[in-house]
């Protein structure tokens, strides 16, 4: 296994350049998937690796859950690494599965709270006005999805600006957001160093729906003005909802200034000289290195057990 079971814990430290480079030089589309997959991928990795050092702890304890010919003095002294760094990672994954079934439910709570809640309300073209005085509004995933505004939202906008209110929430029910964001944060609670791509994809799944609102009304200008009086009176979403919400996620005067600038490019991959280029190709080197170091560390692993386990 050697250093090569420790390279997908730490590759993520590029995580920090991928996300400023990609959130400030990618189309918002392409940045949200980029990071998202990338996140996906780095994460996958760090748990395999992670469950790697498992199996090398629980190896070298007695009476582990392991196959019974895995048990034996032979393989416990065949297995590699000391016996701290097995023995830390078993805690370490207890952890990880604890705050990523912590995530889990919390996001799936919500949504079965928020659907109940919206059985006795009305509600037409996937948009649902709750009464309420403070000011929020939010797209909820489900089949189908809503739309939720609150009357106070709405009373905070002018006519005009609740269309691209109500574009900005579709625009995330359709790029299914909420899928991108929860993958994220679960790849973030499985290796600390990627929670940079989860401020990171925040902002770009909200510049992504802030582009969708100024295609459908037309006007930039109007989108911007909508998304800046909004942020201006917003409040956090009811019940500590972890899916987007209109003008409270991402650096809101960035998003403005955005706006009121020209269409960002949507092109393929980026020219390698460009910083854009140089955001995918850090993401798909670390990608690809923590992939094949993870892969190295499973078939040395394996054949170690395989050869040490008595027949």
């Amino acid at each position: 296994m050697g250093v090569f079971v420790y390279l997908p814990l730490v590759l993520p430290l590029t995580a920090l350049p991928i996300a400023r480079l990609a959130e400030q030089h990618l189309h918002p589309r392409r940045a949200a998937r980029l990071l998202t997959t990338v996140a996906v991928i780095l994460a996958s990795c760090s748990l395999l690796c992670l469950g790697l050092l498992v199996v090398v702890g629980t190896a070298q304890l007695p009476g582990n859950p392991l196959p019974d010919g895995w048990s034996d003095d032979e393989v416990r002294e065949a297995v590699p690494h000391d016996a701290f760094a097995g023995k830390a990672s078993i805690l370490a994954l207890v952890v990880v599965t604890g705050a990523c079934g912590s995530i889990v439910h919390r996001h799936f709570r919500f949504r079965a709270r928020a659907h109940r809640a919206l059985r006795g309300l009305g509600g037409a073209d996937g948009i649902a006005v709750l009464p309420d005085a403070t000011p929020y509004a939010y797209a909820l995933p489900g089949s189908p999805g809503k739309v939720m505004v609150s009357t106070g939202m709405l009373a905070s906008l002018e006519p005009a600006e609740h269309r691209a209110l109500f574009a900005h929430e579709r625009a995330h029910l359709a790029g299914r957001h909420h899928r991108l964001l929860l993958a994220t944060r679960l790849a973030g609670c499985v290796n600390p160093l990627l929670w940079p791509l989860v401020g990171a994809l925040v902002y770009s799944t909200e510049r992504w729906a802030d582009e969708e609102a100024a295609r459908v009304t037309g006007d930039r200008r109007l989108t911007a003005r909508a998304v800046g009086k909004a942020a201006l009176v917003a409040r956090p979403v009811p019940g500590g909802a972890v899916f987007a919400a209109f003008a409270t996620a991402g650096p809101v005067p960035r998003r403005v200034a955005a706006l009121l600038g020209p269409v960002p490019p949507d092109r393929g991959w980026p020219p390698a000289l460009t910083p854009a280029g140089a955001a995918a190709l850090v993401a798909a080197a670390g990608a690809t290195v923590s992939a094949l170091s993870s892969l190295n560390a499973a078939v040395a692993l394996f054949l170690v057990l395989k050869a040490a386990t008595p027949l």
